[in-house]
Order: structure tokens, then C-alpha cells, then sequence
């Protein structure tokens, strides 16, 4: 079995499995309240795992029932499951691979406080020892003069350039105006950075212009990326969609001892039977662009339900196993961005006592002081062509300060909506996802 489509260690429930049932429960939620944007043909994409970062830091000053919904809304039993997961991402998943030729990838986490009101030292250490976080100290009290800036705009600005850098300028802002004031108390932000070439590049000399079919039936015409006819792909068919599985180099052909699969005695059978083992004998971080294909043209609504309905396992279980026999490969190339006030979408999903005044318990990251989620705010680009792809991703959360009291050789042709993830195997982590209704769409 190729090492490009072997299969991959799917979690084993915990944080790792909440991240994925909650990308696939915020995808159909975005996917739900974006009717009308539907309706104009806006393309969606999100890192699932920018606001699960996000929101897990709020999850370590959070109280009482609190505490209790963010843990419902993230899949995961406590707050030190979500610190271990974070530390995971951050020291393995997300491990920079451009030293050895592989993605380049950059993960960062920022927290910055009011620096009249210090930080809980336990809240402070688990930024740091779990989500690698810089924490400092920011004014965000308004201060103007004739001469001077207000020192709150200086604060968001100097925010927005952290997350420019860790980008690399591909998301240039993440607050906008207004959302940094006089009663803030902390925002925290994180920024993912993403470039992956493919293990099998397309050739540019097959890309052409062809027509893709848009939800209402319309169509545009874009350019189509082609791995020429007879090839050898990671393709899956079920019944009403295929699956496409891209690897970002390198792939390395792993040793015995790191295969994903090793010989072991089965009691039962009185044999010995090949089976997994575990993760962290894989051999380290596996990337792949994974694109899910509806049968029908208007089929990816029915699909965005099915997914969120079967839950994380859904994912996992359908990427393609094997290389087999393709009648022809063709993938639009695309580059999309997307901006997004999500507190309605978590009040939606259950998310409802952070941002109330008088039920928040957000305790636990301040010395003194009464704070209440007030935004959170979600940034991420994504361009996918013939070498690879390069993404960026930026979440933050901003925290008022209330007061100071405490088959057959298929054919994958994806000429219709679809919806691609961009997964890391190893650890089951879901770092980048959207739907590509209009590749001809640039625009937010």
C-alpha cells in the first residue's frame, strides 16, 4: 500500500474527536446562517481549529455553568483534556516541516491583558506551557491628547500587526474598528500559517478553462487543474459522493517500525493479523487536502447535514485507503477568504452564558475584575493551485471588562459545489475547512 493513501489513526474520542464533530457542526451552522449569502454564491472557508484554540484558552478562566457549555460546545470532559490536546497541536501537529522539505507551517497564540490588572498565575501558566502563548500587557484604557493616539486604537494595531507577521501578511488585520475599547479587559488571539506542496503536483501544461456549475444551476467558467487520463489516485466512492485524498510532500515510505500497521497475535483467530498501531508510532505529521464530492450538482447541502449528523467518525472513516485506477482527475483551482463575527453562530450552538453580563464566569483569568465574552472573531485564506497550497488562519476573542467586582475506475471531476479539509492524520486534527460553491469568487 502506497504511504500517500495508507490509512490514517483516526482519534479515539476526547478533544481531538470534539475538534472534528465541532468543524462539522460550525460548517453547517455557517452553512445554515449564510442562506442569503448562499443564495449569491459565497464561498465558505474556516479553520476549525483557530476557534477551537481560541476558545479553549477562554475555556481555562471559565467557571461554573460557563465552563460547562464552552466544554460542550469544544466535545471535551475538562479543562486540563483541552490544555493536553492544545500542547499536542502546538509540539507535534502543527510542527514546522520546511527543514525537511515538507509544509511549512507556523502556529502562534497571543493573550494581551489590561496592564492595570494582572493575570491569574495559574491562567498564565497554562496559556504558556499548553497553548505556547505570548502573554502582555496592553493599554487599553482610552487615553487622547492633542498630541498622542489613542492608546486603545495603538493597542488593536499593534494586535493586528502580531497577526500580519504570523501569517505572512496573508491576513493583515483581525480587529476591526471599534472592537478594541475602553472596557477591555483581555483579547486573545492565534494565528495558523500553512504552505504545502503537493507529493503529486498537477502539470500547468493540463490545466484549462472549463465550466463549473454553480447551486442555482448557473455557471462559470474557471481553471481547471488535470492529472491527464489513467492515473493512479487516493479515490473513494459511496453511495452520493466521492472522496479525494491530495498528500503534501514529502511522504516518506515509513519503517517497520513507524508503519501504521504491524503484525500482532489475535487470540480470537488463533493468528496473526495486521493492525493498527498507535499514533505515535506513525511517524510523525501526515498532511492531505481531503475533497468531498456530492453525486449530485445541487448535492452539497444534503452532504453538509449528513456530515454534522453522523459526527466526527464520518470524516475518518471515508478517506480513500488506497491508490486505484482513475479515469481523469480535475480540480478547479481556487482562492478564497472569509471574515466572521461568530457569537450569534456559538449562541446558536449553545454557547449562551459567556456572553451574558450576569451569568458569565470567565474568573479564572484575572486577578480581579468581572468579564463577559463580548466577540470572537474569525479570519482565513486559502489558495489552492497547481503546486499546493498556502493558507492562513486568525482567531481572537475579545473580553470586556464589566466592572471590577469578581467500483468502477471513477472519474472525480469536481465541476459542482464541494467542501475540502485540510487534515493533519496522525492526530486527527482538522486545520482548515470550506465549501467552494463559485471558484471564481474572490471576494469576502
Amino acid at each position: 500500500m502506497d504511504d500517500e493513501s495508507r490509512p490514517s489513526k483516526k482519534p479515539r474520542g476526547g478533544a481531538g474527536s470534539g475538534l472534528t464533530a465541532f468543524a462539522l457542526r460550525m460548517a453547517k451552522q455557517l452553512h445554515g446562517t449564510k442562506k442569503k449569502n448562499l443564495a449569491k454564491k459565497k464561498n465558505l472557508v474556516f479553520s476549525p481549529l483557530s476557534l477551537y484554540v481560541a476558545l479553549a484558552l477562554v475555556v481555562s478562566g471559565a467557571r461554573r455553568d460557563t465552563l460547562d457549555e464552552l466544554l460542550a460546545l469544544l466535545g471535551a470532559a475538562s479543562r486540563e483534556e483541552l490544555d493536553e490536546f492544545a500542547r499536542g497541536v502546538a509540539e507535534r501537529a502543527l510542527a514546522d516541516q520546511s527543514a525537511a522539505g515538507g509544509p511549512r507551517v507556523a502556529f502562534a497564540c497571543g493573550l494581551w491583558h489590561e496592564k492595570t490588572l494582572a493575570l491569574k498565575p495559574a491562567y498564565r501558566d497554562a496559556a504558556v506551557d499548553a497553548y505556547k502563548a505570548e502573554t502582555r500587557a496592553a493599554d487599553f484604557v482610552f487615553k487622547v491628547s492633542y498630541y498622542a493616539r489613542s492608546t486603545t486604537k495603538e493597542a488593536r494595531e499593534e494586535i493586528n500587526r502580531w497577526v500580519s507577521k504570523a501569517t505572512s501578511d496573508l491576513i493583515t488585520s483581525i480587529l476591526p474598528e471599534r472592537s478594541v475599547h475602553p472596557l477591555t479587559g483581555m483579547v486573545l488571539a492565534n494565528a495558523i500559517y500553512f504552505k504545502g506542496s503537493w507529493s503529486l503536483p498537477f502539470d500547468k501544461e493540463l490545466t484549462v478553462t472549463r465550466r463549473f456549475r454553480r447551486l442555482d444551476g448557473s455557471r462559470v467558467r474557471v481553471p481547471f487543474m488535470s492529472s491527464g487520463r489513467s492515473t493512479k489516485q487516493a479515490v473513494a466512492q459511496y453511495k452520493g459522493f466521492k472522496v479525494l485524498k491530495l498528500a503534501y510532500a514529502p511522504y516518506r515510505i515509513p519503517t517497520w517500525d513507524e508503519s501504521p500497521y504491524q503484525m500482532r497475535w489475535d487470540e480470537r483467530e488463533k493468528k496473526h493479523v495486521l493492525s493498527h498501531v498507535s499514533s505515535e508510532s506513525s511517524g510523525g505529521a501526515r498532511f492531505s487536502m481531503c475533497v468531498f464530492l456530492p453525486d449530485a450538482r445541487a448535492g452539497l447541502p444534503g452532504l453538509v447535514d449528513r456530515m454534522a449528523a453522523a459526527g466526527p467518525s464520518f470524516l475518518w472513516d471515508h478517506l480513500p485507503k488506497d491508490r486505484v485506477e482513475v479515469g481523469e482527475v480535475r480540480l478547479p483551482r481556487f482562492k478564497l477568504s472569509s471574515s466572521s463575527k461568530l457569537k450569534p453562530v456559538l449562541q446558536a450552538m449553545g454557547v449562551e452564558a459567556a456572553f451574558d453580563a450576569d451569568r458569565a464566569h470567565l474568573s479564572g483569568m484575572l486577578v480581579a475584575g468581572w468579564l463577559v465574552l463580548e466577540q470572537v472573531f474569525h479570519k482565513a485564506v486559502v489558495e489552492v493551485n497547481e503546486e499546493g497550497t498556502e493558507a492562513a488562519s486568525s482567531g481572537a476573542c475579545t473580553i470586556m471588562l464589566i466592572s471590577d467586582r469578581l467500483g468502477p475506475t471513477p472519474d472525480f471531476v469536481a465541476d459542482h459545489p464541494f467542501a475540502f479539509f485540510v487534515v493533519e492524520e496522525v492526530s486527527g486534527t482538522v486545520v482548515f475547512m470550506g465549501h467552494v460553491l463559485d471558484p471564481s469568487e474572490h471576494a469576502e
